[in-house]
């Protein structure tokens, strides 16, 4: 298939094809993301399987800001049926029962982007281990109502009645030996993505990102919102950009560290070669911005200089040089990680449920991380356009 032509297709199905609600915009988006947040699934050369849940969950946190109970924005037409006013969305109440536990367990209103941080968190096994039960059961069923919503745009997408998605089957019925995006089981119905196809989303990501969002937006401001106020392009691009802060504090990653550091260990500032010791001012910094992709996982943090952090770096990524020379330190601090039992369990977890070529039983297996995130780093950079900070020690 013609790389070109992928593009061509994605534009079209954006800008041109008949729309009845804004579900082919998630699930372009949706692959989008998908793509981005899995750096080495592809080889080129063999399909990726996606689970239909996995894109669901990036549903979930798309239409979040969108299902607040008091001001619901809709979606496309909500036409009268025999029951009643159909829904705009088929998980719309779903979300609705999500939104109202994550508000009881963070005790505070929700955001318009608590939605990403939610399937964040409820990815890494601690994460989903530390939530309530009643949480963890409305996500479980809003991810499954969701999933009936990806399945029409699949079905549809393309023009006339010709989608040019394969139809999604179950991963162990697929065909040609694809690789299994981390955390597929054998029985999960799958989208398979060509090597093609992912590697233009790759290239084309920032592009995708923003067209998706742009043409969402224009959509959603000619929706009827049925009593409501309209609601204009702009206020829904602020809704479908809004960014996530550090809402879960890193205290037990901290005190870990701290644990760390009174047995001696020291640690080395990614970003400026300072020494870390007991007594030293530190953050544990997000290598990868929550506002460029939101992630507590613990391949994502890194004892760092808290002046640098809070007055350099922020929310930008490091520089090919910067990140080169932060690698030693990445290592150390990997290193550091698997020599404590909690900090290694959930080293292995997070970076299990990230990469999928990181052998987490190897003994290089620090140095195995360090590739994965520096590779993860420069992908981001390249495919999102993000500001970049530079070297910030001596030398």
């Amino acid at each position: 298939m013609d790389e070109r032509l992928i593009g061509r297709e994605i534009a079209s199905i954006l800008r041109h094809e008949v729309k009845n609600n804004t579900y082919k915009f998630a699930l372009v988006r949706a692959i989008n993301d998908v793509v981005m947040a899995y750096p080495d699934a592809c080889d080129g050369t063999h399909d990726v399987a996606v689970p239909l849940r996995r894109l669901a969950s990036q549903w979930l946190a798309y239409y979040w800001a969108f299902a607040d109970e008091d001001n619901p924005v809709w979606q496309g037409p909500r036409n009268q049926s025999a029951t009643g006013l159909r829904q705009d969305m088929v998980f719309r109440r779903a979300l609705k029962a999500l939104r109202r536990e994550w508000e009881t367990y963070i005790g505070a209103p929700a955001r318009p982007s608590d939605g990403f941080t939610l399937i964040s968190e409820i990815a890494s096994a601690r994460g989903f281990a530390e939530m309530p039960v009643s949480l963890r059961r409305a996500y479980e069923r809003a991810v499954r109502e969701a999933v009936d919503g990806v399945k029409q745009p699949i079905r549809y997408v393309g023009p006339g009645s010709m989608s040019i998605l394969p139809q999604p089957r179950r991963f162990r019925e697929l065909e040609g030996d694809p690789t299994a995006i981390p955390g597929t089981r054998p029985d999960d119905v799958c989208l398979a993505i060509s090597a093609k196809r992912w590697e233009e989303y790759r290239r084309l990501s920032m592009w995708v990102e923003a067209a998706c969002i742009h043409e969402w937006s224009l959509f959603v401001e000619t929706v009827d919102q049925t009593g409501g106020a309209a609601v204009s392009r702009g206020e829904v691009y602020r809704l479908l950009t809004d960014r996530p802060d550090n809402r879960r504090p890193l205290t037990w990653e901290r005190n870990k560290v701290d644990m760390l550091l009174r047995e001696g260990q020291v640690f080395t500032c990614p970003w400026t070669g300072k020494r870390i010791t007991l007594g030293t001012q530190y953050d544990v910094d997000h290598l990868v911005p929550l506002a460029v992709y939101p992630t507590n996982e613990l391949w994502n943090l890194a004892p760092s200089d808290r002046w640098f952090n809070e007055h350099r770096k922020r929310a930008r990524l490091p520089s090919d040089d910067a990140l080169a020379r932060a690698y030693p330190a990445l290592v150390e601090t990997y290193t550091a990680y698997s020599r404590m039992a909690a900090l290694g369990r959930t080293l292995r977890d997070d970076v299990s449920a990230r990469f999928t070529r990181v052998n987490v039983t190897r003994c290089d297996f620090p140095r195995q991380v360090a590739d994965a995130v520096s590779c993860f780093i420069r992908q981001l950079a390249a495919a999102r356009n993000v500001a970049r900070f530079e070297w910030g020690g001596r030398g």
